[in-house]
């Protein structure tokens, strides 16, 4: 049914790149990645999820689609837990050069741009499409708010792991975000380093902290809007970068969400789910009613459904609407049948009418 209702959506949403579409891994949440720069917890996912640098330009210096593996080789995947607005990111890359030595933005760095509701346009102060306005009020109204930029450090062994481009530096720390790196190599030196991350997307992610911030919602199927860009450097002393290779193959990605590539949000794969599970929720409708309205979230092909309310009444229906005659906190439970078998789902007080 999942697959079908995917085959349903194509051709897909596309933001940069139409017609494009990556996807995003969904762990269990028994198997959510510990955030410790290992990838044990990503030997579960496909191959398929793993974005390489052939699908990378570089569009500062024109090289193009031309690269060498020997001088620059970045691979990455990314993955959700269904219930967690988080986006988990694996990174490894091997550089010939790891320039790492200076205190400012001069810096081998990932840099990552999300737009969790894809709400477009401009994300930096100075393509605020109010001209004319003042800079510092541009920054801290607009910068970032609607759209997230993060340069992640790579790696950084004397400071914070990334910097936020934008007004709302409390976005990259717990609990917003965290980070772990493994590597063994200097300033200077060739090596292959391990990323591990997660952030937080934001619909709404304001100067004054997290207190009026709105978490974009993650949920099963869902396109957000994202893209990325290895800046490599190779001298301490050089001015620029050698490379913007970048996923939306156009360099304004850092600033318009409008150029950012799309992301689909998938269901668990095929081996890592039940071919039957049973789920539900509820909504209280009307309280002075005792009115409740349960909806099914079984995955799977279900063909019979089956409602104890734990009042004594039942239901055959799929979502059904039930009205309490009593107050109290019931025990709720769905069965359900299909060809692959039976399932049942209980949820013990739960749902509470007065």
């Amino acid at each position: 049914m999942t697959s079908l209702l995917l085959l349903l959506l194509a051709p897909v949403l596309a933001l940069e790149r139409p017609g494009v579409e990556y996807k995003i891994f969904q762990f269990p949440a028994d198997k959510i990645p510990q955030i410790d720069g290992k990838t044990a917890d990503w030997a579960m996912v496909p191959a398929s999820y793993a974005i390489g640098m052939d699908q990378l330009k570089e569009t500062v210096h024109g090289r193009g689609f031309r690269y060498d593996k020997k001088d620059l080789d970045v691979t990455v995947k990314v993955g959700w837990v269904k219930g967690l607005n988080r986006l988990y990111f694996l990174y490894e890359a091997y550089d010939d050069y790891w320039d790492f030595r200076r205190a400012d933005r001069h810096n081998d760095i990932f840099e990552l741009v999300v737009d969790g509701d894809l709400s477009g346009g401009p994300l930096i102060s100075s393509l605020h499409p109010h001209a004319g306005m003042d800079k510092g009020e541009a920054f801290f109204s607009f910068h970032g708010v609607h759209a997230q930029n993060y340069h992640i450090f790579t790696p950084a062994p004397d400071r914070d792991w990334a910097f936020v481009w934008g007004c709302q530096p409390w976005i990259k720390n717990l609990p917003w975000a965290n980070a772990a790196y493994d590597y063994n190599f200097q300033h200077g030196r060739s090596g292959k380093l391990t990323l591990e991350f997660w952030i937080t997307p934001f619909d709404y992610a304001p100067y004054e902290g997290p207190e009026r911030a709105v978490v974009s919602k993650l949920e099963e199927s869902k396109v957000i809007g994202m893209s990325w860009s290895v800046l490599d450097y190779d001298d301490v002393d050089a001015k620029d970068n050698e490379g913007f290779w970048n996923l939306s193959h156009k360099t304004s990605m850092f600033g318009n969400a409008s150029d950012l590539v799309a992301f689909r949000l998938m269901p668990l794969e095929a081996g890592l789910r039940k071919p039957l599970q049973a789920g539900w929720s509820f909504r209280v409708l009307d309280m002075n009613r005792r009115l409740v309205a349960f909806q099914d979230q079984t995955s799977g092909q279900a063909t019979r459904w089956r409602w104890t309310f734990g009042d004594g009444e039942e239901s055959t229906e799929q979502h059904p609407l039930h009205a309490y005659k009593a107050a109290g906190e019931y025990v709720v439970t769905l069965e359900v049948e299909g060809p692959a078998g039976r399932s049942r789902w209980t949820k013990v007080r739960d749902v509470v009418v007065r």
